[in-house]
């Protein structure tokens, strides 16, 4: 074969590699997310109890706004 055929196979290689990956890697992303979904606000509550704190609902929305904020922030 000559030099051109394999340069071609490679870049349709790593071209189907790529976007193979993505979608696996989506797949996967989706899947987690649905069986560990985020916190929520019941798990909140929850842990604010288990460190001693007795949790109000207006403390229990700014963690949660602030949390949200902030995982907007690093995307």
């Amino acid at each position: 074969m000559s030099t051109g055929i394999w340069i071609l196979i490679v870049v349709v290689g790593v071209l189907v590699g790529l976007t193979g990956g993505f979608f696996g890697a989506r797949h996967y992303m989706q899947n987690y997310l649905k069986q560990n979904p985020p916190i929520s606000e019941e798990m909140l509550r929850t842990m604010m109890m288990q460190m001693g704190q007795r949790p109000s609902e207006k403390k229990l929305h700014q963690m949660l706004n602030s949390m949200k904020a902030s995982a907007r922030n690093e995307k």
